[in-house]
């Protein structure tokens, strides 16, 4: 996969996340339905495409045993929070309703091991390999110093308040970017020499 494509698109697949998930709880409820299925499928997309941007972050922190193990833990993350929005999606799919969602959520957290894994653990090896691979990445001036920071502020604002996703996510863009523009003559020398 092209990793200018993933800088650029992962960003605003969590942008589109963060609107439809906002437009979903205008009737005061969010889901089941469209809306809820529309943006998990949006954040499941931009998670795909972390996979490819963890590694190629990887390569710009140097490759060595921490980057590789950021890379591997933010893998892990991503399996994690894969897990939990496509369960997202079934009980969404299996509810009548809102308040139908909580007991099929109640039943899927009661398995031993999955709240930990799935919910309460495993989703911030995500978050915090991201942040751990760009601050590894500017330490070597592989990415400009403020990159850090950006990824930061995108990462601190949910825990805000979960409405400020899309602007995080344009904190995310404004990061990447830079990144993708460097992946593009590399994917241009690449296509001339292939």
């Amino acid at each position: 996969m092209n990793p200018r494509f993933a800088f650029i698109a992962a960003p605003l697949l969590v942008l589109a996340y963060g609107v439809i998930r906002i437009l979903d709880g205008l009737d005061g409820s969010r889901g089941p339905g469209i809306a809820w299925t529309t943006g998990h499928l949006a954040f499941i997309g931009a998670l795909v495409l972390f996979v490819p941007i963890f590694w190629r972050l990887r390569q710009m922190a140097g490759g060595k045993a921490l980057a590789t193990m950021s890379a591997v833990a933010g893998t892990a993350g991503i399996v994690a929070l894969l897990a939990q929005f496509g369960i997202d999606i079934v009980i969404g799919f299996m509810a009548a309703d809102h308040d139908a969602m909580g007991p099929l959520f109640d039943q899927v957290q009661a398995v031993p091991g999955v709240q930990l894994a799935i919910y309460d653990a495993g989703p911030y090896l995500f978050y915090v390999a991201q942040l751990a691979l760009v601050i590894h990445a500017a330490f070597r001036k592989e990415v400009k110093a403020w990159t850090p920071v950006l990824v930061l502020i995108d990462l601190m604002l949910p825990l805000i308040d979960k409405d400020l996703i899309p602007v995080g996510a344009v904190f995310l863009l404004v990061s990447f970017w830079p990144l993708a523009r460097r992946e593009a003559p590399a994917a241009r020398h690449a296509l001339v020499h292939a």
